[in-house]
């Protein structure tokens, strides 16, 4: 189940709401527990079960993390980690181990591995992640843990996060868990409503246009494609995966602030960074500081040598690059936005400041455009190809894909908000004797919004979600 999913919008999200807000407070959390496991299994039924075991065994180490001081401290912290990052390997990287040692043994003339192709259970990454730092925080006494165990599976399966984050510290909700009345207020549920047709319209009608040309272009076959084509066709991924993923993280909000909770940002624009440091600052908020946290902080964040630090860079991003994805291309893809966060700390930031905003705009908006490629393409070697093909300049006599009107309207759409971000009018501003007219203005918008939305799904068979596959 998506949330761009007419089901969702029209069946799942009205019956759930009518249930919640019905019932009295201390229901809410079991109505809201028993809607994400129906949600998880509408999408993945053979892995709810194996799920929901490795969650009661996280549940209990934790309880004994937190009840020890003594090694059995660290030994349940260890089978925790251990769990997580064992079910992790198993289903999303069995499958690209076996490949490439079959790769090997093919070049030795052995013969392979037969091995049943592994389906990866959706939302894994970040449910992994959740888990994660719940018994990390446990260790570290950052928050005690939850009394009861249907409290833990709400806080790792609630269905806003669940699928594709943000990812939502144990800490940052905890008591939201537990109590959430005083978030629960018809501000914070207007509001919500709000963030959620927003995220449901950059995905529909930006993310999805863009995303149909991205996969036109490159489904071509790389020795017809003319420069302009590569570059409109790698142009539209970059906007498209912006919109897709950053449209999931404001209905995933909104989602949650309907519900009493506040969640994490986890976009502020980030084509509009001047370096590749500010732009993980502002892409992907929350994974940036999953990973400084835990494993860079671990691995001596800044109180090592210089060298160290940087290969420290290098290393969080390699990891985040094969956590993305079991390709060769996703681990290409994290080792060249690491080196480029190197290349920043020994020279170009402040290199940089001697040259206009613009300009530093423009690099690194390049810089990350090439980086998509590689997080795009199929192959290592075809990503090879398309960045030639971006810089040959080449035109090809071969009759090149017709752009439809609707795409080139949204791509301008696009970069005018990307790079040109407005203020965003608050409905809470009470105080302003323009505010009622402001927010039946915005209401008529957002419900004109969601009817179109609705209408384009509708129409469209082309609707998944670029980071459901992470």
């Amino acid at each position: 189940m998506v949330f761009s999913n007419n089901f969702f919008i029209l069946a799942f999200l009205p019956l759930f709401f009518l249930a919640y807000y019905i019932s009295p407070h201390k229901h809410k959390n079991i109505i809201l527990l028993i809607a994400s496991i129906f949600f998880y299994t509408w999408g993945a039924p053979k892995f709810i079960f194996i799920l929901l075991f490795s969650l009661f065994i996280d549940f209990y180490l934790v309880k004994i993390i937190n009840n020890t001081e003594n090694k059995w401290k660290k030994c349940a912290l260890f089978f925790s980690v251990l769990l997580n990052i064992t079910l992790l390997a198993y289903f999303k990287y069995a499958n690209f181990f076996i490949d490439n040692l079959n790769a090997v043994l093919n070049h030795y003339h052995t013969d392979n591995i037969y091995w049943t192709e592994i389906a990866l259970p959706i939302g894994i990454s970040f449910i992994t992640f959740h888990k994660l730092t719940y018994a990390i925080d446990a260790y570290r006494n950052v928050h005690r843990p939850l009394e009861k165990f249907s409290d833990y599976v709400l806080y790792i399966l609630m269905f806003p996060h669940q699928i594709a984050g943000p990812i939502v510290r144990f800490n940052e909700i905890a008591s939201q868990i537990e109590n959430r009345e005083t978030e629960y207020s018809i501000d914070n549920r207007l509001e919500g409503m709000f963030r959620f047709v927003v995220g449901l319209s950059k995905k529909v009608l930006i993310a999805n246009p863009l995303g149909n040309v991205a996969n036109t272009v490159f489904a071509l076959n790389i020795h017809d494609m003319s420069s302009f084509t590569a570059w409109v066709g790698i142009l539209a991924y970059t906007f498209q995966i912006y919109f897709d993923f950053s449209g999931y993280s404001d209905m995933a909000i909104g989602l949650a602030k309907m519900m009493g909770f506040t969640f994490p940002e986890n976009f502020n624009f980030p084509y509009i960074s001047q370096n590749i440091t500010e732009f993980w600052r502002r892409w992907h908020i929350t994974l940036g500081r999953f990973m400084k946290d835990y494993l860079y902080i671990p691995l001596g964040g800044n109180k090592v040598s210089k060298y160290q630090l940087l290969l420290n860079l290098w290393i969080v991003f390699l990891v985040s690059g094969l956590w993305h994805g079991a390709s060769w291309t996703f681990v290409v893809w994290g080792a060249y936005h690491g080196l480029l966060l190197i290349i920043d700390r020994l020279f170009f930031i402040k290199l940089s400041s001697k040259f206009f905003t613009v300009i530093n705009i423009s690099i690194t908006f390049l810089l990350v455009v090439i980086g998509w490629v590689f997080f795009r393409a199929t192959d290592f070697q075809f990503a090879l190809d398309f960045i030639k093909k971006l810089f040959s300049f080449a035109t090809i006599t071969a009759i090149q894909p017709v752009f439809e009107l609707r795409f080139w309207v949204m791509f301008v759409i696009a970069i005018l908000i990307s790079f040109f971000p407005l203020m965003k009018l608050n409905m809470n501003k009470t105080e302003t004797r323009f505010s009622k007219i402001i927010l039946i203005f915005r209401g008529a918008m957002l419900l004109l919004l969601l009817i179109i939305c609705i209408s384009d799904i509708n129409g469209s068979g082309f609707n998944p979600f670029i980071y459901f596959r992470f």
